[in-house]
């Protein structure tokens, strides 16, 4: 890749992952260096936010769950659908052999957390329980796995490093806040203070234009 950028981001990042940067820069190699480096250093401002939404999510749904169905491994009374019994046989199968409850739901994905709020589920989790999960939100529940669904694909694509620099981060971080306000207000009070993703965005521009050094 004969681009001008540096050769160990060649042999790093490989040239199909630095290509996209480069032609969203119109060719202009300091600023796709400095565009990657900034995408790196929004995907880490993000991760806090996303760590405490994550784990906000997934307890909660836990919990009015296993109140629902009167034991902690609910999933063996659940209906849920193949897919979702297959996430659960691979947690399962990723503890040890003594494994708790908990250690199950720490197993389960981002992704079988936020399927539970689908359609098919409506008459069997949502209704009678899973709305509980949610004690923020009033509206239908089609709204709310929209949001979900877009915040799984953010979270993806920042766990496996891949580009969110073209999204609109700014609405991304607004709905994060939003989705995690339903499950638990009090957190998204108490980690605006420690949420650098704001100032990360505001800084976008400067550090593509080479004014201000990128940081990890």
């Amino acid at each position: 890749m004969s681009t001008g950028i540096p050769e160990w981001m060649v042999s790093v990042y490989s040239s199909p992952r630095l290509g996209p940067y480069l032609r969203h820069s119109g060719g202009d190699v300091a600023r796709a260096v400095n565009l990657y480096h900034w995408n790196v250093m929004v995907s880490a401002a993000f991760y806090g936010p996303l760590h405490t939404f994550e784990l906000a999510l997934r307890n909660s749904i836990h919990g009015r769950l296993s109140a629902h169905f009167g034991q902690e491994d609910w999933w063996n009374r659940a209906p849920l659908d193949n897919e979702g019994q297959r996430l659960v046989r691979q947690a399962r199968a990723r503890c040890r052999r003594s494994a708790t409850p908990d250690d199950v739901v720490t197993e389960l994905s981002f992704g079988f957390w936020s399927s539970l709020v689908a359609r098919r589920y409506d008459r069997d989790l949502w209704v009678p329980a899973l709305h509980r999960a949610f004690p923020g939100y009033r509206g239908p529940r089609r709204i709310l796995q929209d949001q979900l669904y877009s915040l799984r694909l953010l979270r993806n694509r920042i766990m496996h490093h891949e580009p969110i620099h073209h999204r609109h981060l700014d609405a991304d971080h607004a709905k994060l806040y939003l989705v995690l306000s339903y499950v638990n207000p009090e957190a998204a009070s108490g980690i605006k203070l420690l949420d650098r993703v704001p100032e990360v965005l505001l800084v976008k521009e400067q550090v593509c234009r080479g004014d201000l050094p990128s940081s990890f």
